[in-house]
C-alpha cells in the first residue's frame, strides 16, 4: 500500500474545509494542504481570529486552532500541493446549469475540468484522484479520460467518496459517520488505492463503517441518499397542509407515523422547507440523468419533491400576505433566520430567499436578522434572482444585528431558521413594541402554539390550524 504522506484537497468551501481539518487531526502524520484561487477565503481560514472562518460549524474553530500550520495549511499555490500530495481531493463547486443543454437540471462541470487538467498538467508521478464534489454518475470516467489524454504518462486512479454531511454537525458526522464510501475499479491498482484511502479513514473509524463499491454505484448513491432524505422532508411538508385543512396536528401524526420501525422519525418535521447546497442540486441531477436515459416516469417521480417544496414556500409567503388583509405594501415583517438551518452561515437555497422573494414583489419592507449571515450574503442571495434591482433590494430590505429592538412598530415577525437563541428572547417584550394585531408565523415550528397566543399574538404554525 502506498505510504501517505501528503494530501491536497482543491476547493475550500464547506465540504473541502471540514474535511481536512478532520483528516489532519486524525492524522497527524500527514501533511494537508487545502487549496483555492480564492485569495479572501484563504486568508479567512488563516485568519487569527477564528470567528472569521468562512465556514461556521460548531467545533470546527477548536479543530483549525490545534492543527493549523502545524499539519494543516491553507493555501493559494495550487501547484505545490498538487505536485507534492499522493492524494488529491477535488472539491469544488458544481453548480446546476443555467443555460445550454441540462440548464436548470445538469450540474455544471467546468470547475472539475479545471482541475482535471490542471493536476494533469503539473503531475509527474502516480497519483489517486478523489472526487469529493457531489458529482452526476459518470464523472469519473471524464476525469480519467482528461487525466489519461493529457498527462505526463504518469498513472491515476480515480475514487469517488462522496460526503453525507449534515451542515450544522459536520464535524460530529465526520468524526462518528454511519459510513464512508469509496468508489472504484475493481482492478488490482483500483482495489490498492481505494484501500489506500480506506486507511486514511481507519485512523478514526471502523473499518466496517467504510464499504467499498464500484465507482457507479458511489457516485448514484450520493444523489440517491439526498434524495431519499428530501423526498421525506416533501412528504411530511405535503401532510402539514392537510393538516392546517383538517384540524390534525402534524406534530402527532409525525409522532405517530414515526414510531413505525420501518418508518422512523428522522426528518419528519415539518418545515416552511429544505434547503442547503446539496438537496434540491442532486434530485435535479437525479431528474436530468433519468431523462437523458428515457426514464421519463423516474424522473417524473423525483421532480415532484422539488415541486412540493417549492410549493411550502409560496404557500408560506402566500399566507403572510392573505393573513395581512391580502396587501403587505408598506407593512414591516422582521425575518429571523436567513440561513437554510441552524449552526450554519449556509444560505444556499434557503427558504427564506423565496419567501422574502415573494413578500418583496408585494412592496413589503423586510428586516432580516440572522446570528451568522452577513449583510453582504444577504443582499448577494436576493440580486442572485435577479427579479429585481439591486437598488429596490437594498431600498426594500433592512439586515440588523438587534432582533428585539427591530421588532418596534412590525406588522409581523416570520421564523424562517430554527436557531435556539429564538426560543429564549423576551416576546413578552417583542409583542408589546409590534403593531396590534401582532402576527407571528412560525416556519420552523419551535415556539408553542399557547404559549404565544397567551401573550397575545396572531399565531400560525406550519401544520396545526
Amino acid at each position: 500500500m502506498k505510504k501517505i504522506t501528503h494530501i491536497c484537497c482543491i476547493g475550500a468551501g464547506y465540504v473541502g474545509g471540514p474535511t481536512m481539518s478532520v483528516i489532519a487531526s486524525q492524522c497527524p502524520e500527514i501533511k494537508v494542504t487545502v487549496v483555492d484561487i480564492n485569495q479572501n477565503r484563504i486568508d479567512a481560514w488563516n485568519d487569527k481570529n477564528l470567528d472569521n472562518l468562512p465556514v461556521y460549524e460548531p467545533g470546527l474553530q477548536e479543530i483549525v486552532a490545534a492543527n493549523r500550520n502545524k499539519n494543516l495549511f491553507f493555501s493559494t499555490n495550487v501547484d505545490q500541493a498538487i505536485d507534492e500530495a499522493q492524494l488529491v481531493f477535488i472539491s469544488v463547486n458544481t453548480p446546476t446549469k443555467t443555460f445550454g443543454k441540462g440548464k436548470g437540471q445538469a450540474a455544471d462541470l467546468k470547475y472539475v475540468e479545471i482541475c482535471a487538467r490542471n493536476i494533469a498538467k503539473i503531475a509527474k508521478d502516480d497519483k489517486i484522484i478523489i472526487e469529493k464534489s457531489t458529482l452526476p454518475v459518470r464523472t469519473a470516467s471524464a476525469i480519467k479520460s482528461i487525466l489519461d489524454n493529457t498527462g505526463n504518462n504518469v498513472h491515476f486512479e480515480i475514487l469517488s467518496n462522496p460526503e453525507f454531511l449534515a451542515e450544522g454537525t459536520a464535524i460530529e458526522d465526520l468524526l462518528n459517520a454511519d459510513r464512508i464510501l469509496i468508489g472504484g475499479d475493481d482492478t488490482p491498482s483500483g482495489k490498492a488505492a481505494k484501500n489506500t484511502l480506506s486507511s486514511i479513514y481507519e485512523h478514526w473509524l471502523p473499518k466496517e463503517r467504510i464499504l467499498q463499491t464500484n465507482v457507479w454505484s458511489s457516485e448514484l448513491s450520493k444523489l440517491v441518499a439526498n434524495a431519499f432524505l428530501a423526498q421525506r422532508v416533501s412528504s411530511i411538508n405535503a401532510i402539514s397542509a392537510l393538516c392546517e385543512r383538517t384540524d390534525a396536528n402534524i406534530a402527532e401524526v409525525a409522532r405517530a407515523i414515526g414510531t413505525d420501525s420501518r418508518i422512523g422519525p428522522k426528518f419528519l418535521s415539518a418545515s416552511v422547507g429544505f434547503g442547503g447546497s446539496c438537496f434540491q442540486k442532486d434530485i435535479l441531477n437525479l431528474v436530468y440523468i433519468s431523462r437523458s436515459f428515457g426514464l421519463q416516469e423516474v424522473a417524473d417521480y423525483w421532480e415532484q419533491v422539488i415541486i412540493m417544496n417549492d410549493y411550502q414556500k409560496r404557500r408560506f409567503a402566500d399566507n403572510i400576505i392573505s393573513t395581512l388583509y391580502n396587501t403587505v405594501s408598506g407593512k414591516k415583517i422582521i425575518f429571523y433566520g436567513w440561513a437554510f438551518k441552524k449552526d450554519t452561515n449556509d444560505t444556499r437555497e434557503s427558504a427564506a430567499i423565496y419567501v422574502a422573494d415573494a413578500l418583496l414583489d408585494e412592496q413589503a419592507e423586510i428586516v432580516v436578522y440572522d446570528p451568522k449571515v452577513t449583510a453582504e450574503k444577504i443582499y448577494a442571495d436576493l440580486d442572485y434572482l435577479g427579479t429585481r434591482s439591486s437598488e429596490e433590494n437594498k431600498k426594500l430590505v433592512t439586515v440588523t444585528n438587534d432582533p428585539i429592538a427591530a421588532a418596534k412598530d412590525a406588522h409581523a415577525i416570520a421564523i424562517l431558521t430554527e436557531w435556539d437563541a429564538f426560543k429564549h428572547y423576551d416576546w413578552n417584550h417583542i409583542y408589546k413594541t409590534m403593531l396590534k394585531p401582532a402576527f407571528l408565523f412560525d416556519g420552523r415550528r419551535l415556539m408553542d402554539k399557547k404559549e404565544m397566543e397567551d401573550k397575545g399574538f396572531k399565531y400560525y404554525k406550519i401544520g396545526q390550524s
